[in-house]
């Protein structure tokens, strides 16, 4: 494995800024001491930076040569409204906050790449360190900062992302070109019924009854409406009605996500749900609202930055480091709203196998992301930042 010796010579004091992050996790849209750590960095490195936008986004400008092409790289900064429950010195002093997705390690490696690129980086053009905030829980910090004219005021040719995954071995790269991640969407949908009295039920209009048939109805668009082979998910996480247990509720409240690859199947569930919601409420003399809100896009990867992007990983580290097909993944990342913008790539990078903190990790094998004991794997700091630093020179080839 090839590193950078500049990166390699600074991994303690990379360690020691990633810790101090995941000590101080901050949430969505909430990430000012993040967001003063990471401007402080990059503006004592000489960069020219850009604080406010998307809230608590920042962006570092750096420019070497002539050359106008320029490239995007993202880190997202904030933290999950969960606790934490490791016990070594670094761990979250912010009670119910925690950073159990590694975006600690994905801010670090990129302030990694910015210091070596400032002063060693040997290419002609335009780098823009993008730090966003608000990736997690639908908050899409990522639209935030385009809706703010991020690409206006700094424009990308490309743009990569980069996130970890554990249970992959450390420093493996892994690429996937097309659909590689899900679109987030939820809905509400409301029943009104009439309510009444428990022991009169011809004199109401159940609610739960029509709700209880309409999950097993909402199901059925799944496995009889949409082509087998496009991959989707449509699942019931609540239901809600009544408080009595001698009356029949006016209402009753299902919620829920759906989850697909791609926009057409998209339309084709929201379309037959809302169908399904109005005409079987109907039927049994209710009537019945579906609210549909579209979170994240699919993620799409574009073919041409993604095997250039694999490719490198390659170069640099050898074919059995690289993984060109990484399986799909029905989670949501809001990296989407880039490339509906931008040409680029989202890959990922394996945290290990759960050795590095078998101290403190209660399972078996390794610790998930979103888990109360996770930690990210500060062997992947130099490794990332040599990554990123070399698809830098590698893009914008002087």
């Amino acid at each position: 494995m090839t590193l950078l010796a500049d990166i390699e010579r600074n991994h303690e004091e990379l360690i020691a800024i990633r810790r101090d992050i995941h000590a101080h996790p901050e949430l969505a849209f909430q990430e000012e001491r993040t967001s003063a750590l990471v401007a402080r960095r990059l503006s004592e490195l000489g960069l020219e930076v850009h604080t406010g936008l998307g809230k608590t986004g920042v962006v570092g400008v750096l420019r070497k040569g002539a050359g106008s092409r320029s490239i995007g790289l993202r880190a997202d900064m904030d933290a999950l409204p969960m606790p934490e429950n490791n016990r070594f010195a670094h761990c979250s002093t912010n009670p119910g906050k925690m950073h159990g997705c590694g975006h600690d390690g994905h801010t670090t490696m990129l302030l990694g790449a910015a210091g070596y690129l400032a002063r060693f980086g040997k290419f002609d053009g335009v780098v823009n360190f993008i730090f966003q905030p608000a990736e997690e829980g639908g908050n899409a910090g990522a639209k935030a900062m385009i809706d703010d004219g991020l690409f206006e005021r700094f424009p990308c040719d490309v743009i990569y992302g980069m996130h970890n995954l554990p249970g992959i071995p450390t420093g493996v790269f892994g690429f996937r070109a097309g659909p590689a991640m899900a679109s987030s969407n939820r809905f509400d949908i409301v029943i009104n019924g009439v309510g009444g009295h428990a022991a009169q039920p011809h004199k109401s209009v159940d609610p739960i009854l029509i709700a209880a048939e309409m999950v097993q109805s909402l199901q059925s668009l799944i496995t009889r409406n949409k082509d087998p082979i496009d991959t989707a998910v449509l699942s019931i996480t609540q239901i809600h009605a009544g408080d009595a247990y001698n009356v029949i509720p006016a209402q009753a409240v299902i919620r829920g996500t759906v989850r697909t690859y791609t926009v057409e199947v998209l339309d084709l569930l929201e379309n037959n749900m809302r169908r399904i919601v109005t005409k079987l409420s109907e039927a049994h003399g209710a009537s019945g609202e579906l609210h549909f809100v579209r979170c994240y896009p699919p993620l799409v990867n574009w073919p041409e930055e993604t095997e250039f992007a694999a490719n490198l990983a390659e170069k640099l580290f050898g074919a059995d480091h690289v993984d060109r097909a990484t399986p799909q993944h029905l989670g949501a990342e809001d990296f989407s709203f880039y490339l509906e913008k931008v040409h680029g790539t989202y890959l990922f990078i394996g945290n290990g196998m759960g050795d590095h903190r078998a101290d403190t990790y209660h399972g078996m094998g390794p610790c998930e992301l979103h888990n109360s004991n996770y930690d990210f794997n500060d062997a992947l700091l130099p490794i990332g930042a040599t990554y990123w630093s070399k698809l830098v020179e590698a893009t914008l080839t002087a």
